[in-house]
């Protein structure tokens, strides 16, 4: 079988699935299939010279996977613009894929918003299955990201174009049982609906001791301060910037540090703000690469998650199970009827506080540090394995894409 991958984002640039991707397709490759990826050239998080050396490679072979890309403008902060290159990007990938005639399947993920529409229309004009992996609710996200509210115009266009791609799908994957709930609840056929929760490599992905952690000499981190961690993106739906806020109430506990590992459309609005605060008990880092997410949990005594009201609800966030292997406890300032915060209270993990309010969030901080609250360890890492392990979930994967036939 050969799978058609119509990617937004595909190697060397990275989004917060593209390590669970490649999971995928090394799990396909392994069960004997074949995967094409059709995509434009890299400009994510890419220097100029490397965008300068892709610009003319419109095909090549990376581990075993043969990659068609195509020219697209460089990826904007404006949302208008965005629109404009997904747009454009869409277009040219349906021109691309509908003359693909070696094509058994057509696999896409929710990003951008139109991939799965485009998608959709390509394996009807190939007359192959569709399998759609959401991993993100639209056009929810645009309310999240404030584009939008749910009475507009754009939003019910949204739906609309949601309910079409689900029609089109032969098979969807979604995040978690709540979001798959809900795709059902907008029209998809709930027998073609399963929910695969993302995962990590546990292997991968394990307590580091303190002693052994090269991030405290490279950050200059102390190692006897309880440090906060954050590793992710601040953006519209993270609503990250809280940690900044409790940061601020905190920043008289001399003991208590912040360490952030982070990346997004507002990270530079987050080093601006810890300035304008003089937030010397913060320090701000680049993301690290995701082979280094070990390393960045365990120097943490607890990690923090964070996202807007009404974000949390509908998924399971990845880093959940990245903190939850390294045996990290865990503040979570998120939906509190959340899936996330059940998993919270099963595992003894961590707890849960109400999403996008700085003062339980800073009070949590500081019980935590003070040992007035405990949270449970190692219990978290066997958590994690039993409930989010790679070869479980990526088995689900690939059986799905197995299984997905054609419908007219």
């Amino acid at each position: 079988m050969n799978i058609l991958l119509l990617d937004a984002y595909y190697y060397p640039e990275n989004i917060a699935f593209s390590h669970l991707e490649r999971d995928i397709i090394d799990g396909l490759i392994a069960r004997g299939h074949s995967v094409s990826v059709i995509c434009p050239t890299p400009t994510r998080g890419l220097s100029d010279n490397e965008i300068k050396r892709y610009k003319n490679i419109k095909k090549e072979t990376h581990n075993g996977v043969e990659i068609q890309r195509f020219s697209a403008p460089r990826e904007s902060k404006n949302p208008l613009m965005r629109a404009v290159r997904y747009l454009w990007c869409n277009l040219r990938q349906y021109s691309i894929a509908k003359r693909r005639r070696d094509a058994d399947v057509i696999f896409a993920v929710s990003t951008p918003p139109t991939q799965g529409r485009m998608a959709g229309r390509a394996a009807k004009k190939l007359g192959v299955p569709f399998v759609y992996s959401i991993q993100d609710l639209f056009p929810d996200s645009l309310v999240t990201s404030g584009l939008a509210s749910e009475n507009s115009v754009l939003f019910r266009l949204g739906e609309r174009m949601e309910k079409k791609t689900y029609r089109s799908a032969s098979k969807i994957i979604t995040l978690s049982e709540a979001m798959r709930d809900k795709v059902v609840s907008r029209g998809a056929d709930a027998d073609k609906v399963i929910a695969v929760s993302n995962w990590i490599d546990t292997d991968a992905v394990a307590p580091v001791p303190k002693d052994k952690n090269p991030l405290f000499e490279e950050y200059n981190i102390v190692k006897n301060s309880f440090n906060v961690v954050y590793a992710g993106n601040f953006g519209a739906s993270q609503g990250a910037d809280i940690i900044l806020r409790a940061a601020d109430m905190l920043k008289n506990n001399r003991d208590i540090s912040f360490v952030i590992f982070g990346g997004g459309t507002e990270f530079d609005s987050a080093k601006a703000l810890a300035k304008e605060l003089e937030l010397d008990n913060v320090k701000l880092f680049d993301l690290l690469p995701v082979e280094r997410t070990a390393q960045v949990y365990s120097l943490g005594d607890v990690a923090l998650i964070t996202c807007k009201k009404g974000v949390g609800k509908s998924a399971v966030p990845s880093k959940l199970w990245s903190i939850m292997a390294c045996d990290t406890p865990i503040i979570a300032s998120f939906d509190t009827d959340s899936e996330l915060a059940q998993v919270l209270d099963k595992s003894g993990a961590g707890i849960c506080v109400e999403p996008e309010n700085a003062d339980m969030l800073a009070k949590a901080i500081k019980e935590v540090s003070g040992d007035t609250l405990s949270l449970g360890k190692n219990s978290a890492r066997e958590y994690a394995v039993e409930h989010a392990s790679k070869e479980i979930s990526v088995q689900k994967y690939t059986e799905c894409i197995e299984s997905a036939t054609y419908k007219e």
